[in-house]
């Protein structure tokens, strides 16, 4: 079975790992600290921008937490995994579920600022940016990039264009840091200062509560690895979109404007019948997936219409840069072999 999904290691992460066993120091340590140097200049941040943690999760939470979310009403998409709401509620917010935008699976901004709400979570969906102007939304917005890293907009990377950035480097995202970790990356050094307080828990005189939410050397020193590794890993997904793309698969476009560049992280294909869909390419050795279900939706899905609409009618095929020639020949030609029969 080809997987839907899947990390990309070579020798560059096996010797990653080697050197910090080696070395006899595998907690936060030197590597974490060179990840974090190493994020900053890919992103196009200063040095000391950026704070490594245990997943993006974490990060979403400290985000919230350094924006003073407690009591306060957060505007989720509700397009998105639970792991959004998860945090918001952990910082003691009150998630505002918003749909998403029109023929897009990103939060609809506009009905977002018009919620009232205090604080907007705006995700980079299927690793395809949103735009936003930050005068105009006039409230503070966390850029979740979970799925995006790598994506631009206007040349810019994602992550910088809302108060605060937020990274996963789980095990089947962008990159990973062997399975977990997260990145938290703000242009505000008082916010990034007060969220590396934070994850330094430990022998600290003022007593102050703080948590353990921090990077080991050796997930670091494989996220460095992988870092090296992100060009290679956005064109691969590219040239295989580009072939399904060639070969007429009914790859979801989603449109945007000339400045975004999105870094493929799922290739989305629209049905009329998902089930039937996803069952067929099964049968013939590739696994695929609805993105995210009806009933994973973060609020009462009849509320929701074009999420629903969008839950109802999209499947997932593989595009990691795991994937060979003949995957790619493979789920191609199943891909419009079931095209052909639908039709």
């Amino acid at each position: 079975m080809i997987p839907h999904n899947q990390p990309t290691f070579g020798d560059a992460e096996c010797q990653a790992a080697i050197r910090v066993l080696d070395s006899g120091w595998v907690a936060q340590g030197r590597e974490v600290q060179a990840l974090e140097d190493e994020v900053c200049r890919f992103l196009g941040l200063g040095s000391g921008h950026a704070v490594a943690l245990s997943n993006g999760t974490t990060a979403l939470f400290l985000a919230l937490w350094a924006l003073g979310a407690r009591d306060k009403r957060i505007a989720i998409p509700v397009f998105s995994c639970a792991a959004v709401r998860n945090a918001v509620i952990m910082a003691g917010g009150f998630p505002v579920s918003i749909d998403v935008a029109y023929d897009s699976p990103n939060i609809d901004l506009e009905a977002a600022a018009a919620s009232g709400a205090d604080l907007i979570v705006a995700a980079h969906i299927f690793g395809t940016p949103s735009r936003w102007d930050m005068g105009r939304l006039a409230v503070p917005i966390i850029e979740d990039c979970a799925q995006a890293f790598g994506a631009r907009i206007d040349g810019r990377a994602v992550g910088l264009n809302g108060t605060v950035g937020i990274f996963s480097f789980y095990a089947t995202k962008m990159i990973t840091t062997g399975g977990q970790g997260g990145m938290l990356v703000s242009a505000d050094a008082s916010l990034v200062d007060a969220v590396r307080d934070y994850r330094q828990f430990d022998c600290r005189r003022d007593r102050a509560p703080r948590f353990n939410f921090q990077m080991t050397d050796l997930q670091a020193a494989v996220g460095r690895a992988q870092l090296s590794r992100i060009d290679e890993f956005i064109d691969a997904r590219r040239q295989t979109r580009e072939h399904y793309v060639a070969a007429g698969l009914p790859l979801w476009h989603v449109a945007c404007d000339t400045g975004i560049a999105a870094c493929h992280y799922r290739a989305v294909l629209r049905s009329s019948d998902p089930t039937s869909l996803i069952a067929g390419f099964g049968a013939s050795g590739v696994r695929a997936i609805v993105p995210i279900a009806d009933w994973e939706l973060l609020g009462d899905p009849m509320e929701f219409p074009r999420a629903l609409s969008l839950a109802r009618s999209t499947v997932s095929i593989p595009i990691h840069p795991s994937l060979t020639r003949d995957d790619i020949a493979q789920i191609t030609r199943i891909g419009s072999l079931l095209q052909s029969t639908a039709n």
